[in-house]
């Protein structure tokens, strides 16, 4: 990080497999996020284990995805369960080049059928005044309960996150109706990068012909430039969605 400047990238990485779920891609994923190289890494979807995948693909991880991804350039992680079953588990992770100071896991499930959570984390960047609040979210696919777990996440915030502190909320919304930022906005005082800085917020999935801006990433008391969607083939031919990346500076 030079000059107070990092960057932040967010990714649905569907469990490891492309959009069919035909081919297990995480090896693919791996490189081309060490290639990015962003300072601060929002997964969702990511598989903590699962005992029967692990055996039926032979390039399956002997670690958890998260720490598969973080091999020698994230040496800070945090994972989040959201979705427990007799298989293993999946949920958010956040990686950082930063240490956390803390991070915790918050359930924010609506209903039994579809276990959610908000993945908080504390980290404290170098040379910075203020620790650094960053919270990996995947919120529901009904409206209602993404209007819940977003009262949620503004209870968490105004709890917990100071003022002067700085503040990302990065992940996947499923907020096709585009609702969630004016909530944001009017509580937290916060702006999504994209739309702040383009007009537009930017198209995710589905990842082959991307129409829906689902994935968000949101900013508190940061500046923030250079966004952009990596919609290039090699991105295309992953997971469903496509990631974001965008540069900020305390």
């Amino acid at each position: 990080m030079a000059d107070n400047n990092f960057k932040v990238l967010t990714y649905n990485i569907h469990k490891g497999f492309n959009a069919s779920n035909q081919r297990f891609v995480l090896h693919k994923i791996k490189s081309l996020l060490h290639e990015v190289d962003a300072d601060l890494v929002f997964l969702q979807e990511i598989q903590g284990e699962h005992h029967i995948k692990s055996q039926q693909f032979t390039d399956w991880p002997d670690e958890s995805q998260f720490e598969f991804l973080a091999d020698q350039l994230w040496p800070h992680q945090a994972y989040g369960k959201n979705a427990i079953y007799d298989s293993g588990h999946h949920g958010n992770a956040i990686l950082s080049k930063f240490p956390f100071v803390r991070w915790e896991n918050i359930d924010v499930s609506y209903m039994k059928t579809a276990s959610r959570s908000l993945l908080h984390g504390v980290v404290q960047p170098e040379n910075a005044d203020n620790a650094l609040h960053v919270i990996c979210v995947h919120l529901g696919l009904f409206e209602i309960e993404r209007r819940r777990q977003l009262e949620k996440l503004v209870r968490r915030i105004e709890q917990t996150v100071r003022g002067n502190e700085p503040l990302i909320i990065a992940g996947d919304f499923n907020d096709w109706n585009r609702r969630s930022s004016q909530y944001l906005a009017e509580h937290l005082q916060v702006s999504e990068v994209f739309k702040s800085s383009s007009g537009r917020y930017a198209r995710t999935f589905p990842s082959w012909m991307p129409l829906l801006t689902v994935d968000r990433i949101y900013a508190r008391g940061l500046d923030f430039h250079n966004q952009r969607c990596l919609r290039e083939k090699p991105w295309r031919n992953l997971s469903d969605h496509l990631p974001l990346l965008a540069e900020f500076q305390l």
